[in-house]
């Protein structure tokens, strides 16, 4: 499968657009950890995403420490219905496997975090029914209240709620910061072009290595600002 970076025609159209702009992130980061629950990763969920996933969960786990070493804020998200979906709307209807997340659905693991990304003491967990984290939520409002500028953004899936979430930071003033080895699909293809479409539009796309140099680099200036206060 080719990759949409390998298209040398298709960077020239992009740039020629005005695209493939670079956003520089701010020096007040929060992470968001989206979705992580069973449903994607047990392989009798009904959204278990595979390989893609089981990935994303490595690097999503070694962001989530290096966020909590930084000491920065910490979000993570999950998906509630009332019974028999009456909150969920068209998307409920749309995607059957969301019957998973109702209260009234007969198996409860696979709306439980996976292990080694649980919400922390003091970590927020934004609750939503919809694909952004966005909407319908409080986290515009909170990272507003604790003064974030920059949101570094984990989970699941890259083609879904990751990309809804990173539009909806973009479209709230804040700089998304997608991090590659730690969101995942079911499959390759919808992960490579949403991340492509992302950076070419709304986002930064980082690898993991970028992400913990940033938080390093955070975390330098803080301590500098700090040893001088």
């Amino acid at each position: 499968m080719s990759h949409p970076t390998d298209d040398a025609a298709l960077l020239a159209n992009y740039a020629a657009g005005g695209f493939l702009r670079r956003l520089e992130p701010g020096t007040r980061p929060a992470l968001i950890v989206i979705d992580f629950v069973n449903a994607y990763l047990l392989e009798d969920g009904p959204l278990f995403g595979g390989d893609g996933i089981r990935a994303a969960h490595r690097g999503a786990i070694e962001l989530l420490g290096a966020a909590r070493r930084a000491a920065i804020p910490v979000f993570h998200t999950n998906l509630r219905y009332e019974k028999g979906g009456r909150d969920g709307g068209i998307l409920y209807r749309k995607v059957g496997a969301l019957a998973c997340f109702a209260e009234d659905a007969p198996d409860p693991r696979f709306g439980r975090f996976v292990a080694g990304l649980e919400p922390a003491p003091g970590e927020s967990v934004i609750t939503k029914q919809y694909a952004s984290a966005f909407f319908s939520t409080t986290l515009a409002s909170t990272m507003s209240y604790l003064g974030v500028d920059t949101l570094l953004i984990a989970g699941v899936s890259t083609s879904g709620c990751v990309r809804a979430t990173a539009v909806d930071c973009c479209q709230h003033g804040f700089v998304p910061i997608v991090v590659r080895d730690a969101v995942g699909d079911r499959a390759p293809g919808p992960h490579e072009s949403n991340l492509f479409d992302l950076q070419a539009k709304y986002a930064e796309v980082f690898p993991l290595a970028g992400a913990l140099e940033y938080l390093a680099r955070v975390s330098a200036s803080r301590a500098s600002a700090a040893d001088r206060a």
